[in-house]
């Protein structure tokens, strides 16, 4: 039996994932800070008997970006089918990235879990539930990452890495609970944007869809810098708004980036199905 071989951006993939791998089992302990307690947040004001209702409701933007993705990929999952039932001899060069929708599903299915347990955890927040706040963020995560291997290192290697991510982080967040270690879980948030970062100054190969890595990375750091300004934020606003209320806002918009190449991808895969097959005009019009 042979041993499949790697590209080398493909052994530095496995290198990468083989040392985060380590770092968590074997790393020093990284004790969890004091963030279970509503009192941590600036902003703790109610609405209509909603507690905390800032940070809960700006969690809406992730529902409302993961479900027109959701909407996007179905559209093009049903026009595939449907060319392929009308032109069965279309060259699959032809076809959507396979890897790279599945990845797209995994991610905006993540927004919508990221809302869900974020909101779940300002709701009431405390420990158990900031551990259902990150099991959220760890299927965005592996969802985006996977569609960043896609573009970067290879179709094949992207929906493996995606269930990567998806097993570390639903591992780290259970660890963080279980032990306050946060290390884990520091490995696969920072640690998985540090490798979409050096993904995104790598060149895109053949066949990408064109997702734009650096604008992903500029709404995710600007989000966590408003994180880190919370009651500042808060204070300067005169409590019109927190900086843990921009945090969501910003975030979510990190999913428009792979709204984009999604629409791009379906145009010119339909216009590249017309080249091929001129009365496919009907389909996909």
């Amino acid at each position: 039996m042979l041993l499949p071989t790697f590209s080398r951006r493909e052994r530095a993939l496995l290198f990468t994932f083989a040392l985060l791998t380590l770092l968590a089992f074997f790393g020093p302990a990284l004790p969890a800070a004091d963030v279970a307690f509503a009192s941590v947040f600036a902003d703790n004001r109610g609405w209509h008997g909603l507690p905390n209702a800032m940070d809960v409701l700006s969690n809406l933007p992730f529902v409302v970006i993961g479900f027109l993705g959701l909407y996007r990929l179905n559209r093009i999952d049903r026009s595939h089918q449907e060319a392929l039932a009308e032109f069965p001899l279309a060259p699959p060069a032809s076809d959507p990235p396979d890897n790279t929708l599945d990845c797209a599903w995994l991610f905006f299915a993540g927004l919508v879990a990221t809302a869900a347990g974020s909101a779940f955890y300002h709701l009431m927040p405390d420990a158990p539930r900031l551990a259902a706040d990150r099991a959220g963020m760890a299927v965005a995560f592996a969802g985006l990452i996977g569609i960043a291997v896609c573009e970067r290192v290879s179709q094949r290697a992207g929906w493996p890495a995606a269930w990567f991510i998806l097993t570390a982080g639903l591992l780290a967040a259970e660890v963080s609970q279980e032990t306050g270690n946060v290390m884990p879980w520091a490995l696969v948030q920072f640690g998985g944007m540090a490798l979409v970062l050096t993904l995104a100054l790598a060149a895109p190969m053949r066949g990408a869809v064109g997702l734009k890595l650096g604008w992903v990375i500029f709404f995710y750091a600007l989000a966590k810098a408003f994180e880190m300004g919370d009651r500042q934020i808060y204070e300067a606003t005169q409590h019109l708004v927190s900086g843990h209320t921009l945090k969501h806002l910003t975030a979510a918009l990190a999913g428009l980036p792979v709204l984009l190449a999604l629409r791009s991808l379906e145009k010119g895969w339909q216009a590249d199905l017309l080249r091929h097959n001129p009365d496919a005009a009907a389909i996909t019009a």
